[in-house]
């Protein structure tokens, strides 16, 4: 089983690229932001205390999303390997990922972050608002709040993977063939 976290800035086209590997390799496609609102919608405890968060453009806290993740993993029972979209998103959140896949005989094969341009980033999400009708994507104190979260929180993940020889860095500024050509070759050395 291979897993992969892909992770970059809100707006650096994780999910398109996820769900492209999804499809070339038979993996299942794990985002959070897609767990959230699934959460959301159903009117779930959970999805109602990480709406909270979310409406405000902060991180749900690492409890909230590490349960929530945990309870999708177990609807799969023999996957060929899991591609984690957005998560992990802080140290902790990594080591008790780290902790659940330990359980279930598994670990995190690679790790691959798409690097955009902040300013790259506003204007996508801006655009991905309009048409989504995201309210995180809609405003742009929002979307620098998230952006600075990303810079304060998740940034330091670069550090701890690379510790563990897993860790790459792709241009997600590309088009979305040569990005997906870029983690296509990176995928296929593992």
């Amino acid at each position: 089983m291979k897993n992969i976290v892909l992770f970059g800035k809100p707006g650096s086209g994780k999910g398109t690229q996820a769900s492209l590997i999804e499809k070339k390799y038979n993996y299942i496609h794990i985002s959070t932001g897609d767990v959230f609102r699934n959460n959301i919608n159903q009117k779930t405890q959970l999805g109602l205390e990480a709406k909270k968060f979310i409406d405000s453009g902060d991180l749900v806290p690492d409890n909230l999303t590490i349960k929530m993740l945990e309870d999708k993993v177990e609807n799969y029972k023999t996957p060929s390997g899991f591609i984690f979209d957005g998560f992990p998103r802080t140290k902790s959140q990594a080591r008790a990922l780290d902790e659940f896949l330990h359980t279930k005989k598994t670990k995190i094969s690679l790790v691959i972050e798409l690097f955009v341009d902040d300013k790259i980033l506003i204007k996508r999400l801006i655009e991905r608002g309009k048409s989504s009708g995201r309210t995180d994507d809609q405003n742009e104190l929002k979307i620098l709040n998230r952006l600075d979260n990303y810079n304060d929180k998740t940034f330091p993940l670069v550090e701890y993977y690379k510790k563990q020889k897993k860790f790459f860095s792709v241009n997600g500024e590309s088009s979305v063939e040569d990005t997906f050509k870029k983690l296509c070759n990176i995928v296929d050395k593992f």
